[in-house]
């Protein structure tokens, strides 16, 4: 199979790579092989690139400086900000409504693209999700510190205390408790759980004891059974259901800290869209700015093509605009309010003191990604570079203007002043890149920075109705199964029957293809207690297995509700009963200032029910089982596709089952000790 082929059934375009700068994309057995020695191939080397040293070196540096800094803010406290009055709010904000915004990148490329189906998302989603994880961490990490006293830092969350006092529900900085942790929760399980099969690969390919054990550890006991994959994809299309409204929630969220306040220049109800908006946007220009040096470093060009940069340019170039909008929409309403503070506010963000850093904002956010209207540019890796690097300064530079320019001028200009950061200040904003770039190099380097399983599975050759005809070689490496070849069709059991406990017969086979057609046969033939085992979902097998339909979402239905009920009743209990809040005349309990919460917490659980859901219907953890004492079953999570059937299923007998697996077109097959 050409790469071409391979390229436009994932929905990529080879012709836009640099000519004579291609490396093979078949680099051994078939296709399936080369994804996984492209990818397991970059954590089982020696030693990675100079270049990694380097910027490990260097963001472990700037990580150890935030740490210290942050001990200083402990020890001394925050007046070694440059917090004054009226600007209250400084760096702290800024950096995590950035970081948060940061994040909002790595859930939509893995969930809302995997609902519309892009196919050109899996080779990207695997290291955006991780950008979010580290992301989030960055921004959590703001909030816990500039509440100044951080050892009191457990009063945000509704914990018994020694005060007896319950938190503000109605305050949006509770709000942000609440969405920023649900977020990272499960962005975390989304992440994780999409890593399952692929430290399979890891583990089943480790060469030394340490590595199997703790990726053995990690991939959970997952063999590939086709029982596992039937309730992971429900599982992971669920999450995906999850946390699409979940993105557009937590920086709506987010916003509200600024948009309920009376401030001019803060109350406005287009916050909520247009901080979405800006988090894609940022979001989308850090995943292109980490992919451009990680396909180069790793030698990934094939997998993460100039078309998956193309695709995040547009819509880089998309959400620019909508950005730009709402920045002339807001100078708009600003005018046709006819209210002179709130005109006043936005005048002295563009004329004001803070010029500087408002025309900054424009000239990064608005006209920089108007570049990418340029074909060339937005095709070329090191110009996109450079050009998403001045997207991100611009977005930091946006929360700045928000938040520091609208704080700057109060009503009377006797309340007014100039807000100056300190050495403390930047060193922490310089501090945070080093953290999250120690975290995602480390990722880079120790795990699966693409997602083997999911590219597999648009290949053309993971349709078992594709390619029936076509001459793919098959050859395997004799020290790779303990045995010479085994010929095409198996025409016995290799090795004499167990003594002991027999677990059952493995066959092994080719292709999907030649999986499908077996699984049928032994459906026919009345087998009850048998499994297929592939590196991906076979799309299909669940019929020809005759499998029901899986109970996950029931139980996630059952944890949605759960949340839902104990955040309604939660807030209820605590600010109108246990601790009454009598804030500006409003009821004690009112619905709308308590669906965010609710909200949350009817997504985290539903997240939490499906993951514990899942696991329990699959049966892991379990991580010792009678397949892995196979050698060739090893190859379950690379190319190879197998089918067991099982000692304990009733028609199971020796000699009869043992014949009847030479019927099933498998080139090769063994007795499981049990």
């Amino acid at each position: 199979m050409s790469v071409s082929n391979v390229e436009d059934r994932m929905g990529l375009d080879n012709t836009l790579e640099e000519p004579g700068r291609r490396a093979p994309l078949i680099v051994g057995g078939n296709d399936f092989t080369s994804i996984t020695e492209k990818v397991c191939g970059i954590v089982e080397r020696p030693k990675p690139p100079k270049g990694w040293y380097v910027a490990l070196g260097v963001s472990a540096m700037l990580m150890g400086m935030l740490f210290g800094l942050i001990g200083y803010l402990v020890l001394v406290g925050t007046g070694v900000w440059g917090l004054q009055i009226p600007v209250g709010w400084g760096f702290a904000i800024v950096n995590f409504v950035f970081w948060v915004g940061i994040g909002h990148a790595g859930t939509l490329i893995s969930a809302i693209l995997f609902l519309f189906r892009q196919k050109w998302r899996t080779s990207i989603n695997r290291f955006a999700e991780a950008m979010t994880i580290f992301a989030v961490i960055c921004a959590g990490v703001f909030p816990g510190i500039h509440v100044g006293r951080v050892w009191f830092a457990y009063w945000m969350f509704p914990l018994p205390n020694q005060m007896d006092m319950w938190p503000n529900f109605r305050s949006p900085l509770l709000w942000d408790v609440f969405a920023v942790s649900t977020y990272f929760t499960v962005s975390l399980l989304f992440w994780y759980l999409g890593m399952i099969p692929d430290l399979a690969s890891l583990r089943d390919r480790a060469g030394t004891r340490v590595r199997q054990i703790v990726y053995g550890v990690l991939a959970l006991g997952w063999r590939g059974a086709n029982r596992h994959w039937q309730h992971y994809e429900k599982a992971y299309l669920l999450l995906a259901a999850l946390a699409t409204p979940l993105v557009l929630s937590v920086h709506s969220v987010v916003s509200m800290d600024f948009a309920v306040s009376q401030l001019p220049g803060w109350h406005t109800t287009i916050f909520p869209p247009y901080f979405v908006a800006g988090a894609i946007f940022s979001g989308f220009a850090m995943v292109v700015m980490l992919a451009v040096p990680a396909r180069e470093w790793f030698g990934l060009k094939d997998v993460i093509t100039l078309r998956h940069l193309e695709n995040m340019n547009k819509v880089i170039l998309a959400t620019g605009s909508m950005v730009g909008y709402a920045y002339g929409m807001e100078f708009f309403i600003a005018w046709y309010s006819g209210n002179s503070f709130e005109g006043f506010a936005f005048l002295n963000r563009a004329m004001g003191p803070y010029a500087w850093a408002y025309w900054i904002m424009v000239s990064c956010n608005v006209i920089t990604p108007q570049l990418f209207w340029v074909r060339k540019i937005r095709t070329s890796p090191w110009i996109m570079f450079f050009v998403v690097i001045f997207v991100n300064i611009g977005m930091w530079f946006e929360r700045f203007v928000i938040t520091v320019t609208s704080l700057s001028r109060d009503f009377l200009p006797s309340s007014w002043g100039y807000y100056s950061a300190t050495w403390v200040d930047y060193g922490m904003l310089i501090g945070s890149f080093g953290l999250f770039f120690t975290l995602f190099l480390l990722f880079l380097r120790f795990g699966p920075m693409v997602a083997m399983a999911e590219v597999k599975t648009v290949l053309p050759e993971a349709d078992p109705h594709h390619g029936q005809d076509e001459d793919h070689d098959h050859r395997e490496l004799a020290d790779e199964i303990g045995a010479p070849e085994d010929p095409v069709v198996v025409a016995g059991l290799k090795g004499a029957m167990p003594a002991g406990d027999k677990y059952g017969i493995l066959v092994r086979f080719k292709s999907p293809a030649e999986l499908m057609k077996a699984a049928r046969k032994v459906r026919d033939a009345g087998f009850t207690r048998w499994d297929v085992h592939s590196p991906f979902p076979v799309h299909g097998m669940d019929r020809a297995m005759g499998l029901r339909s899986t109970k996950l979402p029931w139980l996630v239905l059952a944890g949605g509700i759960t949340g839902c009920a104990s955040a309604i009743l939660l807030q209820w209990w605590t600010n109108a009963v246990d601790y009454p809040f009598l804030i500006s005349g409003k009821p004690l309990f009112s619905l709308p200032a308590n669906i965010p919460v609710a909200f949350e917490l009817t997504i985290l659980l539903a997240a939490l029910a499906t993951v514990g859901g899942v696991f329990m219907l699959m049966k892991l953890p379990r991580f010792h089982h009678p397949l892995f004492h196979s050698r060739r079953f090893r190859k379950v999570t690379d190319d190879r596709f197998f089918l067991c059937i099982k000692a304990r299923d009733p028609k199971f007998d020796n000699e009869g089952t043992g014949a009847f697996v030479s019927t099933l077109g498998g080139d090769a097959a063994e007795w499981v000790e049990g």
